[in-house]
């Protein structure tokens, strides 16, 4: 048996691999960057070892290195999770070589499924259906273009050595073509140092179906169901859920059974993905194997009773399969909410900064979270964005999305932007209710989503008030000897007077005046809060991040922080962002400049895509940032020229730096 696991990797899924391993009684061994010295994966593992600067191609791709601390540990075996090596033949290779059980897939399965254009070849011999579309070796722009021409549009271009969603990109028009294709090798290059692409017909409303395949190294291979992958965002997906709703018995036993195909015709070994692309008129196309274990393997865990991560430290123990494909059922239903630091309405940029306050739903045998963060953290620039994963279970789809509902309004992060209020809005969308969905579905609800609909309560401001004059009962300072007398209070009293304030109070970016009266009643402190002609008694303490109120005799108890820019409140419908409005003594000057083209994002400049005093055109794209694996283009506003860019490619840069000098035409 295996008697002690290094994890390669970071964040949730080696805390989800360090989870399992205990519970068999294996040690673990954690790796860590300089900015993950006190990362939660590094305080679960009984023991973690200094890997290397925070780049990961300094630290979590670094194979030679992890062999080497892997050997200096004593560990005998080696997971790789998902990312980073965990589809790296050469990394497999090393652990073979040094006599390291590699929990994975043999290096000649990796090899095969490594490239997607390859895969395709092995696929079509073994007939299993495909998507038309060019899988050569031959990459000129000519080439590539001119089978996207004879496809039509739209096509798909993406990376032969791909995963995630990275190196990939939409092609609407043949205009577009050259422009995506440089964009597609760049992010390829970045992430998989392998720029080969391929180009395949885009399905306009294909739903994105996945079938989890297992086998051991005794010739056995079972499915576990399937996943519907559907909801994705940059080809990421974001919400998943299993079973796929809809499909009929002789559907999924027909794509298992293709997936397992897959699977035998490159002698497939451990947890594999056969992911595929089913059309309305419910023909399937195989898109791409996955040799690993996906992010999404909870959902499956949950509608099967069975450990994944189990079964891959037994197969790669030699151990058979522990169920046979009669021994496995289906039972009930599960989502999973992938919960990222990023901002839908801002194109999903990633967001960097401190957990300022982390409440996750409490666990249940309904409800299971795999996160990698915990409230302190700061989430860098330097990998993807995921929090955490917000897994529900329930027996059927309905009662299921209800836990998710309910899970997700009870999620509270601060300090970062997140995808959270747009996870709620999203599953709670009809069309989703009812299972309308398919590839497209977050761009054909675009304008429901980006709807704002924050927290709903007329209680709100008063709360928010309320919370602000408790706030200021606590910064009273330690050294005034006196609390009752009138020269230590930090409000408006006034000799012979009733204490009254009125001031306004900004609240979710819209300002709100509120009066305040202040009054003890049993040593309790009282304010009567009006606000839009109505009167709110108000009482209540701040204790343990959160604020316990009692409005008109309702009382609630909500999580609150404080921040840099203010303070928030956690409400059931969303976040409160509140502030006093600082009076404004006529010191500011607006001098009304207007940063077009500031940095999104704290990133690394990857491309700069014009020449200094070129001619560009409105909506050109200009210069390239890259950040938390994701590229984001600025683009000209207007036409015009840039005079001057202020980084060069390589460079860090913050955000809200300006990057470049811009003249408008007249």
């Amino acid at each position: 048996m295996i008697h002690k696991l290094l994890i390669a990797n970071r964040g949730e899924i080696c805390c989800r691999v360090i989870k399992t391993a205990k519970r068999m009684g294996i040690l673990t061994v954690a790796v860590y960057s300089d900015v993950d010295q006190d990362a939660l994966h590094v305080s679960l593992a009984d023991e973690a070892v200094y890997l290397g600067p925070a780049p990961s191609k300094q630290s979590y791709l670094c194979a030679d290195k992890i062999i080497e601390i892997a050997l200096q540990v004593g560990a005998d075996a080696i997971h790789p999770g998902y990312g980073f090596l965990s589809e790296n033949a050469e990394f497999a290779r090393l652990c073979e070589q040094n006599n390291i059980i590699f929990v994975g897939p043999p290096i000649g399965a990796i090899e095969a499924m490594g490239s997607k254009s390859a895969a395709k070849n092995i696929m079509q011999k073994a007939k299993v259906p495909l998507v038309p579309g060019y899988h050569g070796d031959e990459q000129s722009l000519d080439i590539l273009k001119s089978h996207a021409d004879a496809m039509g549009y739209p096509v798909l271009l993406k990376a032969a050595a791909g995963g995630g969603g990275k190196g990939m990109r939409q092609v609407w028009q043949a205009s577009e073509f050259k422009t995506a294709l440089e964009a597609a090798k760049r992010e390829a290059m970045s992430s998989f140092n392998d720029d080969l692409m391929l180009v395949e017909k885009y399905l306009t409303q294909p739903r994105h179906i996945e079938i989890q395949v297992f086998c051991d190294q005794h010739g056995n291979g079972v499915y576990l169901f399937e996943r519907d992958c559907s909801i994705q965002r940059r080809h990421q997906k974001v919400v998943e859920e299993a079973p796929a709703p809809g499909l009929t018995d002789d559907l999924r036993q027909q794509m298992g059974e293709a997936a397992l195909k897959a699977a035998k015709a490159i002698n497939y070994v451990g947890a594999g993905t056969v992911e595929f692309l089913l059309d309305v008129d419910e023909r399937f196309y195989f898109m791409e194997m996955n040799t690993r274990l996906q992010v999404e393997h909870p959902v499956t865990e949950f509608i099967t009773g069975q450990d994944l991560v189990e079964w891959q430290i037994r197969v790669a123990n030699n151990e058979p399969l522990p169920l046979h494909q009669k021994q496995l059922t289906i039972n009930g239903h599960a989502f999973e909410a992938r919960v990222y630091a990023e901002d839908p309405d801002n194109d999903f940029l990633p967001s960097t900064g401190r957990l300022t306050l982390l409440r996750a739903p409490a666990e249940s045998a309904y409800v299971r979270i795999d996160t990698g963060v915990q409230q302190g953290d700061e989430v860098s620039v330097y990998y993807d964005p995921m929090l955490a994963k917000l897994i529900v279970w329930d027996m059927d789809r309905s009662k299921a999305l209800a836990r998710l509902h309910l899970a997700l309004a009870q999620y509270h992060i601060e300090g970062v932007t997140t995808n959270l209020a747009f996870l709620n809005k999203l599953t709670q969308l009809e069309d989703f209710k009812q299972a309308n969905i398919d590839t497209g579905f977050i761009e054909k609800h675009q304008t429901q989503l980006a709807q704002y609909s924050g927290a709903q309560s007329s209680t709100l401001v008063p709360m928010a008030a309320l919370a602000l004059m408790l706030k200021r009962q606590q910064h009273k300072s330690v050294a005034q000897q006196d609390q009752y007398s009138p020269w230590s209070a930090n409000n408006t009293w006034r000799a012979n007077e009733t204490y009254s304030e009125t001031f306004d109070l900004l609240v979710n970016n819209e300002s709100h005046q509120v009066c305040i009266t202040q009054s003890e009643n049993k040593h309790q402190l009282q304010f009567n809060i009006n606000y839009q002609n109505q009167s709110f008694l108000c009482t209540g303490v701040i204790n343990q991040q959160a604020l316990i109120s009692t409005i008109n005799g309702h009382k609630t108890s909500l999580p609150f922080c404080a921040h840099d820019l203010g303070y928030t409140l956690c409400h059931p419908s969303g976040l409160v962002r509140f502030s006093a409005v600082a009076a404004d003594l006529g010191l500011s000057e607006d001098n009304n400049q207007h940063h077009n083209f500031a940095a999104p994002m704290n990133g690394t400049v990857v491309a700069i895509l014009v020449q200094k005093n070129e001619s560009v055109v409105a909506g050109q794209s200009l210069i390239v940032i890259e950040a938390m694996k994701m590229e984001h283009a600025i683009k000209a506003t207007k036409a015009g020229k840039v005079t001057e860019f202020y980084f060069k490619v390589g460079e860090l840069v913050d955000g809200g730096a300006e990057l470049l000098a811009f003249d408008t035409e007249e």
